[in-house]
């Protein structure tokens, strides 16, 4: 079980991020995208990083600053290039060449930087993931090919896994909860001068609420989780179960929102669940095995 939990905790630190885009339907017409990511992320980092301080989790003049300023830059520049690609392509391509790249470009990050060759399983697994992905979106009627928009997508891959290789390292010098704290604080800063409407209106209507689910749920604990779990597997692995993400919108849409996927899709909710399976089970064997040689070295020693 315990192998298991680094992989439960991704999937689970996905399915909350799943549960913006629902979230968000309750939110006042006209709020931009940018000016949600940044108070999300200065509401959920914001209160981490009180709480991270009061317990005496940071230490400011020995931090870890340049893997937590390039983790903020890089999630901050995701946010910026999806959000801003989705305008050109719509959401479904937006999103299947976003969320499609980034476990490609992860494990090239990990192959190239730190010399890590992705697994065979980590391959059969994303490979499963991506076209599942794609079965689930691409016949949503609302694929519009723009190349000023697969480009922005494309970065939004490539950001996204940079962020996860930079809190890979982030996460081997400090602990989860306040790398997640100062991060998102970081990024906030990073992302309100970009927010036309500041954060004022978090407190019109009836955007509370929505609000502080999106910043304390799908930003604080969602980090919290996936960092813990990266601590454990590799950064090609977290951002592959990170796939989750779109399924979990999805169902919710159906169930919660009343949407209706077509048979395509639904061979895309299996594939894609056929692949977090296969890396999980995978993953967790390649574990067990390690331990189990290291058992072995031991007793020889």
């Amino acid at each position: 079980m315990l192998t298991l939990l680094p992989y439960i905790l991704v999937l689970f630190a996905a399915m909350l991020w799943g549960t913006v885009g629902t979230t968000q339907t309750f939110l006042e017409e006209g709020v931009s995208s940018i000016a949600v990511a940044a108070t999300r992320s200065l509401v959920g980092g914001g209160i981490l990083l009180i709480a991270a301080i009061a317990m005496r989790k940071v230490n400011f003049k020995k931090w870890s600053w340049k893997w937590t300023i390039l983790a903020a830059l890089t999630i901050a520049l995701f946010q910026c290039f999806f959000f801003t690609s989705v305008r050109f392509t719509g959401v479904a391509v937006g999103t299947v060449v976003t969320i499609g790249s980034s476990p490609v470009f992860s494990g090239i990050i990990e192959w190239i930087f730190w010399k890590r060759k992705p697994s065979k399983v980590w391959g059969i697994a994303t490979l499963l993931a991506i076209v599942g992905c794609i079965l689930l979106f691409v016949f949503k009627g609302e694929a519009t090919v723009d190349p000023m928009g697969i480009g922005l997508a494309l970065s939004a891959g490539v950001m996204f896994a940079l962020y996860t290789n930079c809190s890979k390292q982030l996460t081997e010098k400090e602990e989860t909860l306040p790398a997640v704290a100062m991060t998102f604080t970081l990024c906030a800063l990073m992302l309100l001068p970009f927010s036309q409407q500041g954060v004022t209106w978090v407190l019109e209507g009836g955007n509370l609420l929505p609000m502080l689910f999106m910043a304390l749920a799908a930003t604080s604990l969602a980090y919290i989780f996936y960092l813990a779990g990266l601590e454990k597997i590799s950064s090609s692995s977290a951002v592959t179960l990170s796939l989750a993400e779109p399924l979990t919108a999805s169902l919710l849409g159906v169930f919660l929102v009343g949407e209706i996927l077509s048979p395509t899709s639904w061979i895309g909710v299996a594939m894609l669940l056929g692949g977090i399976i296969v890396l999980t089970l995978g993953g967790r064997k390649k574990v067990e095995k390690s331990e189990d040689l290291a058992g072995d070295l031991k007793d020889v020693g």
